[in-house]
């Protein structure tokens, strides 16, 4: 294998070199506990609230309404079961969509198991969410609306500023799983109207098992996990300061290199889809043509199976997706690509590449040649795709 294109950024990046340094010193002579009182730990409590500092400026929020986490994941179940235990005197209505994370989803047959009822909303064929069938699902005993800021297989970005227009219309709080927005795109809480966030630091170059959760001031949501009195009490455990620290110093990277991010990506996501569903035949885009991350691409290629396809590109030495990471060990067509109505056969044969900052025009064509190469392949093995053509021409 001659080269490696790594096109797999939605499941997770490379740390940034310069996050790896932030973080060194707190593994070794600057290894103190932040809640004990002598210098070397309160050194680590001040750097943890400037790490703080930066998360919420990146956000429009304010320092103490950010929480570290473990993850995404921590802060999806942390949003979901600490509004409905604080809230369910007014109501057990949950509302989110048909195409969230797992973490949601989960989270969400979790909370039926104990009596919650969940609203499940569709979306259309490019994965926005229906505002309509929002408004006539919501209702006085709605405690929260969770859905996605942008979606992790697709791309596509939902009008986040809309869904908690709605919610709070209705007296409902509208959660967001940020994981795949935060650092990419702009975010503005008090803009969007947007009461919790969630993010991850291993999805901006920064460290893995590190994320937050954004709570707006004054929501009574109570600790999640119990013991001493970190995270003003609302999330105990020695504080992963390492973890904090790189995420705080990722943070500041991805905002100051945040436009020219968007424009460069932008620039080659566009070149990458146009040569893809131009170049190949029977070749969809899944997801919004202009509403997506900048990163994102995911196409379907019918007569084709979508983990033949990543094999043939591993061997090729470029690092791919056809879906969730986190799902990747399913042999079930991904739940997002059949919420927005594509049938199994076309379902199984999709491919999801995600840029980052370092790729470049020349491993774009280096993939798409590969790409088409293998299609042609494992076409030409395929009865189906024999038995259309032939019906098909004559």
């Amino acid at each position: 294998m001659s080269k490696t294109v790594y096109l797999d950024h939605a499941a997770t990046t490379a740390t940034d070199p310069l996050v790896v340094e932030a973080m060194l010193p707190y593994f070794t002579e600057k290894f103190g506990n932040p809640s004990s009182i002598y210098s070397i730990a309160s050194g680590n409590k001040n750097a943890i609230s400037n790490a703080r500092d930066i998360i919420a400026d990146a956000i429009g929020a304010k320092s103490e309404e950010i929480y570290f986490t473990g993850g995404g994941s921590e802060a999806d179940n942390w949003a979901l079961k600490a509004t409905a235990e604080a809230y369910s005197n007014k109501g057990k209505h949950i509302i989110t969509s048909k195409i969230e994370h797992h973490a949601i989803l989960h989270t969400c047959e979790y909370l039926e198991s104990k009596g919650y009822e969940i609203t499940y909303l569709d979306v259309d064929e490019k994965g926005i969410i229906r505002l309509d069938q929002l408004k006539s699902s919501i209702r006085e005993d709605t405690i929260l609306v969770s859905v996605m800021f942008a979606n992790n297989e697709i791309g596509t970005i939902e009008p986040v500023t809309e869904i908690g227009r709605i919610a709070h219309e209705y007296g409902a709080l509208f959660h967001t799983d940020a994981v795949q927005a935060f650092g990419q795109v702009p975010i503005n809480v008090d803009e969007m109207n947007i009461d919790m966030l969630s993010a991850s630091g291993h999805k901006l170059n920064g460290p893995k098992g590190i994320g937050f959760l954004y709570i707006r001031k004054g929501l009574r949501l109570r600790s999640f996990i119990h013991g001493g009195s970190q995270e003003r009490g609302r999330r105990a455990g020695t504080e992963n300061v390492p973890g904090i620290i790189g995420l705080g110093k990722a943070t500041e990277l991805a905002v100051q290199s945040m436009n020219e991010r968007i424009k460069n990506e932008t620039v080659l996501r566009d070149y990458l889809i146009k040569r893809l569903t131009t170049e190949i035949p029977y070749t969809r885009l899944n997801g919004h043509e202009t509403k997506r991350l900048p990163n994102n691409v995911n196409v379907s290629f019918q007569f084709v199976e979508g983990e033949s396809i990543l094999i043939m590109l591993d061997m090729a030495g470029i690092c791919a997706s056809s879906g969730s990471a986190c799902t990747s060990g399913s042999l079930d067509p991904s739940h997002v690509l059949l919420a927005i109505g594509l049938p199994h056969e076309i379902a199984h044969g999709s491919l999801r590449l995600t840029l980052g900052y370092e790729n470049t025009k020349e491993e774009i064509d280096y993939v798409v040649d590969n790409v088409k190469r293998i299609i042609n392949n494992l076409r030409n093995m395929s009865p189906l795709y024999e038995d259309y053509i032939k019906k098909n021409t004559k």
